[in-house]
C-alpha cells in the first residue's frame, strides 16, 4: 500500500471560507437567520475529512452525529459542484456517488479549494490506481501487448511479400 499524497493527506477540514459561504446562504433566509446561522455554525466546526488507504470517512454534527465511510472500490462516479458564490470564495463541492440506488450523491465533501486534487485522487482510487504500485503490475500486460502488436505487424508483413492478403 502505497502513502497518500501529502496534498489528500492534509485534507483534514473544509476551508474556511465555507463559513463565509454558509454566512451567506443564512441571510437569504430572512428572519429564519439567527437559528439557521447557529445550525451551520455547529455543522462547520464539526465537520471533518479523512482519506485513508481504504476509503473516505466524513463525519460532523453535535446532537444528531452523523458519519458516512465509504471505500474507494464502492465510488461509481465523481462530480465537481460550484455556484456563483462558491465559486466567488474559491470553494467546490465534490460530489460521490455509489451504487446505492439513490439518485443524489452518497457523500458531498464540502468547502474544498482543492477539489479537482480530490477529485482526479478519488477517480485513480476508483479505477484502482495506487499511486504508482499498480503501474507495476500492469508493465507485464503492457509489455506482453506490445510482443503482440509487434508479431501482428510482421505477420502482415510476411503476408504482403507473398502476395497473398
Amino acid at each position: 500500500m502505497s502513502a497518500l499524497p501529502p496534498a489528500i493527506a492534509a485534507i483534514e477540514r473544509p476551508h474556511r471560507n465555507l463559513w463565509t459561504l454558509y454566512l451567506i446562504r443564512a441571510l437569504f433566509t430572512g428572519p429564519a437567520f439567527p437559528v439557521v446561522a447557529v445550525v451551520l455554525y455547529f455543522r462547520y466546526h464539526t465537520m471533518r475529512y479523512r482519506f485513508d488507504a481504504q476509503g473516505v470517512h466524513m463525519r460532523w454534527g453535535v446532537f444528531f452525529r452523523r458519519e458516512i465511510n465509504l471505500t474507494y472500490r464502492r465510488i461509481q462516479d465523481i462530480h465537481l459542484r460550484s455556484g456563483l458564490f462558491q465559486r466567488w470564495l474559491g470553494l467546490a463541492d465534490v460530489l460521490v456517488q455509489t451504487a446505492a440506488g439513490s439518485a443524489s450523491a452518497e457523500m458531498t465533501i464540502e468547502g474544498l479549494q482543492e477539489f479537482e486534487v480530490v477529485r482526479e485522487f478519488l477517480y485513480a482510487k476508483m479505477r484502482g490506481h495506487d499511486d504508482g504500485a499498480s503501474t507495476d503490475a500492469a508493465s507485464p500486460v503492457a509489455a506482453a501487448l506490445h510482443e503482440v502488436a509487434r508479431e501482428l505487424v510482421a505477420v502482415r508483413e510476411a503476408l504482403d511479400r507473398v502476395g497473398t492478403r
